[in-house]
């Protein structure tokens, strides 16, 4: 249930901190698209300095990233807002507010900035500051680089002057989110000037070859990795679907280093993404949603997103606060005497606001003709309320609420419960004192299943939420019946 990212909590919530503080010479802290392309007064803040833009194909996260970058005189319009003559008429008035931090301009206080689109062309106060674009081009094979094809000459070679290895933070960084070895790599000046480059690369044996047989991922992240290394502090990074060309776990380590890159260089990330990895190490502060017309914080699965867009085959949806609710409430509807199971698709969100506020843009979108509803936990400050098709869960915190539920049932449940939890079912008693051992112990409600788990020989956390949930689910069916009902007339769809 629980992803662990090499990145330490401190350093997470040193950078929440620091964003808050505006602790920065230069930081792009909001931008409001006031009307451009679907969104109209739609904020997005930057409350983490490495951002996700998540969303559906045509949702608008390139429309997010273009808007954060234009105000930038590194990144011209154009790259990302390019008017077609007539065919791109409705590009007229279009505002994007900036609420930026710039010390050379403002010691204390932000600065405010607009960029437009009026009479033909855009108008913009661009400011200065080091941006960096990685857009989707970067994974095109060497072998379809135009700029690349005098390399390809059975003849070519340039002087030994301008064949340099990389710096041991390039390699250490490359090799971490590739998982190789690259101390031997190194890059070509194919030109004198510079301006066109070659990567070499060096196999266990010490046989040499081109970029021309690199993936394209890896090639990709070697010229990523060194153009962040040798931009200066507080640089800007845009990056385009940063999971293409690259293996999962490659994304991770990506991410990974991107935010030890904001620490070291204070330097500041925004990227889009179809991938659930590249959220992992990322805190819920760092995510937005874009859905055409909406920008949502908090972090969720990209097929939760499909969900809130209406991108789903299904009876039903149903949006809960976090991956335990959404647990409890699949075992819930599993042991339902109705057939619900397979009609509703249940969707953990990054908190009962978020559950809410996605439930009710889910239900108010008249392109989605899935009902929706949000079932919060038993703690949460937002109003239940079955009109909006906002229900609760039973109890007050849901962790503590179901295994307390169980513990009192054991004389019931207990033999069962051993065995759901890979125990032996004679050693119910033994097991019960476990769980009173735990129960006591534990200062965490959210830590209550994994800490048990540890104590069980290692069993995995979400194998011993689903055992409490399942076991409470099948011994209370009374509450079970209560809300699958309300569930069930509200969505009228089963």
């Amino acid at each position: 249930m629980t992803f662990k990212s090499e990145v330490r909590d401190s350093t997470i919530n040193a950078l929440l901190e620091k964003a808050q503080d505006r602790s920065y010479k230069q930081y792009l802290a909001k931008l409001n698209l006031k009307k451009v392309r679907g969104f109209v007064d739609e904020p997005i803040s930057f409350d983490f300095p490495v951002t996700a833009i998540i969303g559906p194909n045509g949702g608008g996260k390139t429309t997010v990233l273009g808007s954060a970058g234009i105000i930038y005189r590194d990144i011209p319009p154009r790259a990302f807002f390019s008017k077609s003559g007539k065919y791109d008429s409705g590009m007229q008035d279009w505002p994007i507010e900036y609420e930026i931090i710039d010390r050379d301009l403002s010691a204390k206080s932000s600065v405010q900035r607009t960029a437009s689109f009026k009479n033909l062309k855009w108008n913009r106060d661009a400011l200065t500051r080091q941006t960096l674009l990685f857009g989707v081009s970067r994974t095109v094979p060497a072998s379809e680089r135009k700029e690349l094809l005098s390399c390809t000459s059975r003849k070519f070679s340039v002087p030994e002057s301008r064949v340099a290895p990389f710096s041991p933070e390039i390699n250490d960084a490359v090799s971490r989110i590739l998982g190789k070895d690259v101390s031997g790599f190194k890059q070509i000046q194919v030109h004198a000037n510079g301006n066109v480059t070659l990567l070499t690369g060096q196999t266990l044996d010490g046989v040499g070859y081109s970029e021309f047989h690199f993936g394209a991922g890896e090639s990709s992240i070697i010229r990523m990795v060194a153009s962040i290394e040798a931009a200066d502090d507080h640089t800007l990074v845009l990056i385009e679907e940063i999971e293409n060309g690259l293996h999962p776990v490659a994304t991770i380590r990506l991410v990974e280093y991107l935010i030890w890159a904001a620490e070291r260089k204070k330097i500041q990330v925004i990227f889009t993404t179809h991938s659930n990895e590249a959220l992992r190490p990322l805190p819920s502060k760092a995510v937005w949603s874009a859905t055409k017309d909406k920008l949502f914080q908090g972090k969720l699965d990209v097929s939760s997103l499909r969900a809130i867009t209406g991108q789903i085959e299904t009876s039903a949806v149903l949006f809960v606060e976090d991956a335990f609710a959404k647990i409890w409430m699949e075992a819930i509807l599993r042991q339902s005497d109705k057939p619900v199971m397979d009609h509703f698709q249940v969707h953990a969100m990054s908190g009962d606001g978020a559950a809410v506020a996605m439930n009710r843009y889910h239900n108010a979108n008249p392109s989605v003709t899935t009902p929706s509803a949000c079932v919060l936990d038993g703690d949460s400050r937002q109003i239940d309320d079955p009109a909006q098709s906002v229900f609760r869960l039973p109890g007050d915190a849901p962790e503590s609420f179901v295994f307390d539920e169980c513990i009192n049932q054991w004389s019931i449940i207990g033999g069962k419960l051993s065995v759901a939890l890979l125990q032996k079912f004679e050693d119910s008693d033994k097991i019960l004192a476990i769980c009173r051992e735990v129960r006591t112990t534990n200062k965490d409600r959210h830590l209550l299943f994994a800490q048990l788990g540890e104590k069980l020989g290692l069993v995995p956390e979400s194998t011993v939420a689903l055992a409490f949930t399942t076991l409470w689910a099948q011994n209370n069916e009374s509450s079970v019946k209560s809300l699958v009902d309300q569930i069930i007339d509200n969505t009228k769809n089963i």
